[in-house]
C-alpha cells in the first residue's frame, strides 16, 4: 500500500497522544490533591513517574523494535496507553494512580519512536524533513491545546481528563486496518537489539545528535518550568496568565515547523540546528534583563522559533544518519534521551533556583544553549553530506 498524506496524519495523531500524556494533566494537578488524599509535593509524582517510566520502556522497546513489524509494536502501545488511562479514571488513591501511570508509560514509550521510525522508512530527503515538521507542528499545537483540554474536562471532575486517553482505543483499531507496514523485509536482522543500537553511537554524528536532543529538551523544560515562577515573582501573574505567555512559544514552533522544508532550501541541516540554538540562547539570556512583562512575550516567541527549528531538524537528522538495520533502536535511545532531559532539567535547575535564584537559572540555561550553538558550528564538517 502506498504511503499517503492520510497515513502521515495518523502518525501526527499518534504524536499528539504521546505528547498529551503529561501536558493534559498539568493544569489539573492541584485539583487532585484532596480527592486522592495526598499533598501538593507528592502529586507531582503523577507526572514524574510517567516520564521516568517512558524513558525506561522506550529503551526496552528499542531492544526489539528492529526485529518486528511496525504495527505489531505501535498498536499494542496505543491499546496500553488507552486502557491504563481509562483505568486511571476510576483510581481513588495516589498509589493506584501511580501504578497505572507507570504502566501507561509502557504504552507511550513506543508511540513517538514508532512514528519517527515509520516516517524515516516512508520518506526520504526533503519530504522526510517536511513530514517531521508536520509532527513537530502537531506537538506544538498539543502544547497549546492539551492543557486547555485537560482544564476543560476537569470542570466535570478531577478525573475526567483521564477519559481523553481512551480515545486511543478506537484509534488503535484505525491504525491496525489503515496504516501500511513500512518495515523492509530484506534488511539484515538485528539480533542483538539495543546493543547494536548503542554500537551505532560509535559514529560521532549519531552520538552528537543524541547529545543535542538532550540539550534541547533540557532547555525546553528550563523555560516552561521557570518562566511561570518569574512571571509570578516579578509581575504577579497567575497560572492562567502564565499559560498565555508560554503559548507564544508554541505558536512560534507551529510557524517554524510548518515551514521547515522551505527553510531547508536555503540552509544545511546542521546550520539550521546552530541557528536554532543561538536563537534559544538569545531569548533565555535576555530573560535576565527584562523589567516588564511585554518583552517576555517577544522572548517566548523567539525561543519558540529557535526550539522549533533545532528540534525538528535534529529529529530529521537522527533518522537520516541512523543505520537502517538498527534505526528503531537508535530512535528509541534518541527519544528516551528526550525524557531524561525533561526529568533532569527541573531537578538540577531546581537546586540552582533554590541556592542562587531565577537569574542564575536563566543565565546557565542561556550559556548552555550558546555552547550548543557554537559546538554545532565547530563540528559542521562532520555533517557536510547531510
Amino acid at each position: 500500500m502506498k504511503f499517503r498524506k492520510s497515513h502521515l496524519l495518523l502518525l501526527c495523531v499518534t504524536a499528539f497522544f504521546a505528547m498529551a500524556g503529561g501536558a493534559i494533566l498539568a493544569p489539573v494537578l492541584p485539583d487532585m490533591v484532596v480527592p486522592l488524599d495526598t499533598t501538593s509535593h507528592e502529586i507531582g509524582l503523577v507526572i514524574s513517574v510517567y516520564t521516568i517510566s517512558t524513558a525506561i520502556f522506550t529503551l526496552i522497546i528499542g531492544h526489539f523494535v528492529d526485529r518486528l513489524d511496525r504495527k505489531k509494536v505501535l498498536v499494542p502501545c496505543l491499546l496500553i496507553y488507552g486502557l491504563m488511562g481509562l483505568a486511571s479514571f476510576f483510581a481513588t488513591d495516589l498509589q493506584t494512580l501511580l501504578i497505572l501511570r507507570l504502566l501507561q508509560g509502557m504504552g507511550v514509550a513506543g508511540m513517538m519512536s514508532l512514528a519517527m521510525l515509520i516516517i524515516g522508512e516512508a520518506y526520504s530527503g526533503s519530504e522526510r524533513l517536511h513530514a517531521m515538521g508536520r509532527v513537530s507542528t502537531t506537538i506544538a499545537i498539543g502544547i497549546i491545546a492539551a492543557p486547555l483540554i485537560g482544564g476543560g474536562l476537569a470542570i466535570a471532575g478531577w478525573n475526567y481528563p483521564f477519559l481523553f486517553y481512551a480515545l486511543s482505543l478506537p484509534f488503535a483499531v484505525i491504525m491496525f486496518f489503515h496504516l501500511p507496514e513500512t518495515r523492509l523485509q530484506n534488511l539484515e536482522i538485528n539480533k542483538r537489539g539495543l546493543l547494536d543500537a548503542f554500537g551505532a553511537m560509535r559514529d560521532f554524528r549519531v552520538a552528537y545528535t543524541i547529545f543535542l536532543v538532550f540539550v534541547t529538551f533540557f532547555l525546553l523544560y528550563s523555560v516552561v518550568v521557570y518562566v511561570p515562577f518569574m512571571l509570578k515573582e516579578y509581575f504577579g501573574y497567575t497560572a492562567d496568565k502564565s499559560g498565555i505567555v508560554l503559548a507564544f512559544q508554541g505558536i512560534a514552533v507551529i510557524i517554524v515547523a510548518s515551514n521547515v522544508r522551505r527553510i531547508a532550501t536555503k540552509f544545511e541541516m546542521i546550520s539550521m540546528i546552530g541557528i536554532g540554538f543561538l536563537l534559544v540562547s538569545v531569548a533565555i539570556l535576555l530573560l535576565t534583563q527584562v523589567n516588564s512583562v511585554l518583552p517576555v512575550f517577544a522572548l517566548m516567541f523567539i525561543f519558540g522559533c529557535g526550539y522549533g527549528l533545532s528540534q525538528t531538524v535534529i529529529d530529521g537528522m537522527i533518522v537520516h544518519i541512523s543505520p537502517p538495520q538498527v534505526r528503531g533502536g537508535v530512535l528509541s535511545i534518541h527519544n528516551s534521551t528526550k525524557y531524561v532531559g525533561m526529568s533532569l532539567s527541573p531537578a538540577l535547575m531546581g537546586m540552582v533556583y533554590f541556592y542562587f535564584g531565577l537569574q542564575t537559572v536563566f543565565l546557565l540555561a542561556g550559556l548552555l544553549a550558546l555552547f550548543a550553538g557554537i559546538s554545532v558550528y565547530m563540528v559542521r564538517e562532520w555533517f557536510v553530506d547531510i
